[in-house]
């Protein structure tokens, strides 16, 4: 009887789940503080009665969202430590390269069917290194303990207001991609892909993705 093949690292297995916790608590405690005030703006400032430059279709929930706000920063920096260990170990061990670099999408496929293919190793690269430092940028340009050291960060963007609009957008494409994952996965044998991710060994059968 064939051993059951490798599927994940212990790293990436570790990070993994670390950053689905953190992904929980940031949606939880993301939507508690846009509850708060469900519209958003360009600029430097925006409140009840400037022009704002989209109304979410949310309701107010007026309230203070302190607990909100305290959970997103826990989490946020549980985001961080958990994603630097990870590209620090993608980069040491060549990890992006030999397992999600797009070039080498249909060779992994060919001798391992049920590997990525080109599309979602493209998707994971974008939000590794685009959508993941675009939402924690937004999000220290929106605390005014980081912004009067380094005000650049928040500058560049326009103002904290501008800062928040962009936050939400990147938070929104990665709640989609979290959604479209959750999907494929689902799709490809939800059972023998969440095990592999926990005992990091594949067995059984699945569909390729």
């Amino acid at each position: 009887m064939a051993e059951p093949e490798v599927a994940h690292s212990a790293t990436v297995r570790i990070t993994h789940w670390l950053t689905t916790l953190a992904f929980a608590g940031l949606f939880v405690s993301g939507v508690a503080i846009l509850l708060a005030h469900p519209r958003l703006y360009w600029g430097e400032t925006g409140a009840v009665g400037t022009p704002s430059l989209l109304d979410l279709p949310l309701p107010f929930v007026f309230g203070h969202s302190g607990w909100g706000r305290y959970l997103h920063f826990l989490t946020a920096w549980l985001l961080v430590g958990t994603g630097v260990a990870y590209v620090a170990f993608g980069l040491v061990t060549r990890h992006f390269r030999e397992d999600l670099s797009p070039a080498r999408a249909d060779r992994a496929r060919s001798a391992m069917p049920g590997r990525y293919n080109a599309l979602q190793r493209l998707a994971y690269l974008v939000v590794v290194f685009v959508l993941c430092p675009v939402a924690i940028w937004t999000g220290l340009a929106m605390s005014p303990a980081i912004t009067s050291v380094a005000p650049p960060i928040v500058s560049v963007l326009g103002g904290q207001q501008s800062a928040r609009t962009l936050h939400f957008f990147a938070a929104a494409l990665l709640g989609t991609f979290v959604l479209v994952h959750v999907a494929m996965v689902w799709r490809a044998g939800f059972a023998v892909r969440v095990g592999a991710m926990i005992t990091g060994r594949r067995s059984g059968q699945e569909t390729p993705a």
